[in-house]
């Protein structure tokens, strides 16, 4: 019986190399190491997961993980290897014990007899339809390597675009919740001292801090159902968005706003443009493409236009015309696919399209940081800077007397 080993080498490059395979014994380890010209130092049998088989325990499938996998199969392939054994070694190369066991369900889906596309269909929170639909284009028109390359390709570029419109994001939140947590503090336990120190002074208060200690006594005194407030507030946004009514208001409103609404406008051009792109120059239909993108478009209003656009093409209309329509895609897009869609050369129309508005992108959120970072230190400023003034207002007020 076939056990799991964990070994160590040396490739040769003298570099230190690890993995795991499954063998009947050591000693097959270290042969089929050695037929890889790799020179074994350490074969031992992996120890076994107690919480293996609990599945909200074991590590989740990274889009990295994935991003790496297409990758590495796109250049096994195009050097000729066998689909099998590319998955026998990705898989023993493999150290996410998730995507490990994905990849060895796999690899036993396709020595049964099916397809590389329809083992991939398994595992639908590993693999999207985007991906699997791909593999199935190459997989009919004999060009998976290059699907492979095109695939972790346009994978990257959508990574690096989620990453940039989380950095935009990042740094206004930890702002404002390092805000919130130094105004929490200052009216829980800082305000309360002053208050004592200032009941001795037999004076009547500046309106300011009357204000300021009025604040902290109710927020002292209504503590757990602020935070009660706090979190109901989080769980019933959660649940409207988590309907198809309340996701379409969001989604809409989000566009509407008045610099972030740009951006994310920007964002579904530039992912619209590069996954029809990538699929239709990968040999996948347009409509099943459209259908595709606008499943994975994030965005409801979007995903609606991209549906508009699907049924205007299954009656013979062009793609520019319902995009025009929808109001979501500017006019300078959909006259350049206007264009494409006229030469016959719609994929190449659309990266170039991706690749003008990645670049917009990365200029919105440099703008949209740009104009974040005075606000938030202006903000910061009144709200701490405003506290601090109106608690010393009361002895400044004695120092005046006094003197």
């Amino acid at each position: 019986m076939a056990v799991l080993y964990e070994w160590k080498g040396k490739n040769p490059k003298g570099n230190k190399v690890k993995g795991e395979m499954e063998a009947e014994s050591a000693d097959q380890v270290r042969l089929s190491l050695q037929r890889r010209k790799i020179t074994p130092t350490k074969v031992k049998k992996k120890p076994k997961d107690l919480f293996e088989n609990v599945e909200f325990l074991q590590p989740k499938v990274k889009e990295t993980d994935v991003i790496i996998f297409a990758r590495q199969f796109s250049t096994m392939i195009d050097a000729g290897l066998p689909l099998l054994q590319c998955l026998d070694i990705l898989q023993s190369q493999q150290e996410n014990p998730t995507f490990k066991k994905n990849l060895k369900k796999i690899k036993e889906s396709v020595e049964s007899g099916e397809t590389f596309a329809d083992a991939l269909k398994k595992f639908p929170k590993v693999f999207n339809e985007l991906f699997v639909n791909m593999i199935a284009a190459g997989e009919a028109g004999g060009i998976l390597d290059v699907i492979l390359g095109r695939l972790s390709a346009y994978m990257e570029k959508m990574a690096k675009l989620k990453k940039q419109v989380k950095g935009a994001m990042t740094y206004p939140a930890i702002t404002l919740a390092v805000a919130v947590i130094v105004v929490g503090i200052i009216l829980v336990f800082v305000i309360p001292v002053f208050e004592e120190m200032f009941a001795s002074f037999g004076s009547a208060l500046p309106v300011p801090t009357q204000m300021i200690v009025f604040m902290s006594n109710f927020v002292i005194g209504n503590i757990l159902y602020i935070i009660i407030g706090l979190i109901g507030t989080m769980f019933l946004i959660k649940r409207l968005y988590a309907t198809k009514k309340g996701r379409v208001f969001m989604d809409d409103m989000f566009l509407r706003l008045p610099v972030m609404g740009i951006l994310i406008r920007k964002v579904a051009v530039a992912k619209f443009t590069r996954t029809s792109s990538t699929m239709i120059s990968s040999g996948v239909s347009i409509l099943e493409a459209l259908d595709i993108v606008a499943k994975t478009s994030g965005n409801k209003i979007v995903e609606f236009a991209i549906n508009d656009v699907k049924a205007g093409i299954s009656e013979g209309r062009s793609m520019a015309d319902p995009l025009l329509e929808s109001g979501v895609f500017p006019s300078m897009v959909c006259s350049m696919i206007a264009v494409g869609e006229s030469t016959g050369a719609l994929d190449t129309m659309l990266e170039k399209i991706a690749d003008f508005y990645d670049d917009e992108v990365d200029q919105a959120v440099k703008n949209l940081t740009d104009m974040i970072e005075p606000f938030m230190l202006v903000f910061l400023g009144v709200v701490v800077g405003g506290l601090v003034i109106a608690m010393y207002l009361p002895i400044f007020s004695m120092a005046g007397a006094i003197g």
